[in-house]
C-alpha cells in the first residue's frame, strides 16, 4: 500500500486523535493530519488536499453524512467513516453518498490499516467503473451524433449510409480532425438550417 498517502483525520477527542496518528504511524502512514472540528472540513480538505479522510463519529445524521460527502468530495478521495451505531437508512445514506468505508462499532487501532486499504481499494475500483460508464455514456452519445450526420447526409445527397460514413470519415482525414468533431459540426449546422 502507498505510504506516500496524504490522510486527514477528523476526531474530536485529544486522546483518541494521538492515538489514531500513532496507529497510522506504525502502519506506515506519517503524512496525517488532525481536525477537531468537523465544521472545518471543508475548508481543510481544500488545504491539505488529502487522499483519504477518515473520520470517527459517535452517531451520525443524515445531514453530517451531506456535509461528509460535500466537503470531502467523495469522487476525488476515499473516505473511511468509523460510527458506533447505525441504522439501515443511514448504512445506506452513506454508501449512497460515496463513502468508501462505513465501519460501525467504533474504530479500533488494530483494524485501522486493513480497513482504510480497503477503502482505498474499493475508492479506487468504484472510480475505475465511474470512468468506465462516462466512457460508454460518451461513446453512445458520439455515435447517436455519427448515426445523425449520416442521417443528413443519406436525405440531403441521397447516398447510403456507408457513402455518408465515409464522407464524414473523409472530411474528417482531410482536415484533421475526428470523425465525431465533424458530424457534431454537420449536426449543428442543420439544426441552425432548420
Amino acid at each position: 500500500m502507498n505510504e506516500d498517502l496524504r490522510i486527514l483525520v477528523v476526531e474530536p477527542n485529544r486522546d483518541r486523535v494521538c492515538a489514531i496518528v500513532d496507529a497510522l504511524n506504525a502502519a506506515g502512514w506519517s503524512d496525517v493530519k488532525a481536525l477537531a472540528q468537523i465544521s472545518n472540513l471543508d475548508r481543510t480538505v481544500k488545504d491539505f488536499a488529502p487522499d483519504i479522510v477518515l473520520i470517527d463519529l459517535a452517531n451520525p445524521d443524515r445531514d453530517t453524512l451531506e456535509h461528509i460527502t460535500y466537503a470531502t468530495e467523495t469522487t476525488k478521495r476515499a473516505v473511511a467513516l468509523f460510527v458506533d451505531q447505525t441504522d439501515d437508512t443511514l448504512t445506506k445514506a452513506a454508501l449512497n453518498a460515496g463513502v468508501s468505508a462505513y465501519v460501525v462499532d467504533g474504530l479500533q487501532m488494530d483494524r485501522i490499516k486493513p480497513v482504510l486499504e480497503t477503502a482505498i481499494a474499493r475508492f479506487q475500483i468504484m472510480r475505475q467503473m465511474q470512468s468506465e460508464l462516462n466512457a460508454a455514456k460518451q461513446a453512445l452519445e458520439d455515435r447517436k451524433t455519427i448515426d445523425r450526420a449520416k442521417g443528413i447526409l443519406m436525405r440531403q445527397r441521397g447516398m447510403s449510409e456507408d457513402e455518408a460514413y465515409n464522407l464524414l470519415r473523409k472530411t474528417a482525414m482531410s482536415q484533421g480532425r475526428k470523425v465525431i468533431n465533424v458530424a457534431h459540426a454537420l449536426v449543428t449546422a442543420a439544426d441552425l438550417l432548420t
